[in-house]
């Protein structure tokens, strides 16, 4: 049994096999990982983009808000006409 495991640890064809699979599972590890940091790096700009977008959003709305605040009922129903179902 010993004399089969010391020709396993000196045979130099089977130290490279070992060697090679060795070194696949670590590039596949690697590469799972780098595939995940890309997609939580790409949730990220999505959801920078809909920070941004809310964020316009809701200075339109103010702005609106503004202008409407001193606006009799006619002028605003004038105003918001457009959007509205009939």
């Amino acid at each position: 049994m010993s004399a089969l495991i010391v020709w396993l640890l000196s045979n130099p064809t089977v130290l490279a096999i070992g060697a090679g699979i060795i070194g696949a599972l670590g590039f596949g590890f690697q590469q799972r990982l780098a595939g995940a940091k890309a997609e939580r790096n790409k949730q990220a700009v999505k959801d920078l983009a809909a920070a941004q977008d809310r964020v316009e959003m809701n200075r339109e709305a103010t702005d609106i808000e503004r202008q409407t605040s001193g606006m009799t009922d006619e002028q605003a129903r004038k105003e918001a006409e457009p959007w509205v179902r009939k």
